[in-house]
């Protein structure tokens, strides 16, 4: 059975609860593992036929705990995993295309195939206290997250990536 691999990291929860819904809706169709960021490492990406990476924007910026994930992984995986498909989730306060174009700049690296845009959810959290508050993300949004992983997952399962 082909195998999804969800690297994620949230402090506030809300990438949390996009990286849930996705694992939710790929588990109906693949092995999925779903990891936090500082718990994944490059055994996990080469185990996986393809990847779902969910980061909040933390200054404009993927959250370092993500970029953590991608720095310990980067080099041993490299030439390793070229041509698998990925696809990511951005969890922003206001905008998230930043955070989106350095994940595919990493994934470009890898030579990753990304089947999809970036799913971006904005929580219009903008005061330090919006900002640094327990998310809860809206059922739409969630909705959007399962339909990824479940796409994703039916994708690697019927060999189409």
């Amino acid at each position: 059975m082909a195998q999804l691999l969800i690297v994620y990291h949230s402090k506030t929860g809300g990438t949390g609860q996009m990286a849930d819904a996705a694992a939710e809706g790929a588990r109906e169709e693949a092995e999925t593992v779903l990891k936090r960021a500082e718990e994944a490492g490059p055994e996990d990406l080469l185990a996986a036929d393809g990847y779902i990476f969910a980061a909040p924007e933390n200054l404009a910026a993927i959250a370092g705990v993500m970029k953590d994930f991608y720095d310990r992984s980067y080099y041993p995986v490299l030439g390793r995993i070229e041509g698998r498909p990925y696809a990511q989730m951005v969890c922003a306060g206001s905008d998230g295309e930043n955070a989106a174009r350095q994940t595919a700049r990493i994934a470009t690296g890898w030579r990753l195939k990304a089947v999809q845009d970036p799913l971006i959810v904005c929580t219009h959290a903008q005061s330090a206290e919006q900002i640094l508050a327990e998310k809860t993300i809206a059922p739409d949004d969630l909705s959007r997250c399962r339909k990824l992983g479940e796409a994703m997952g039916a994708g690697l399962a019927l060999g189409v990536f």
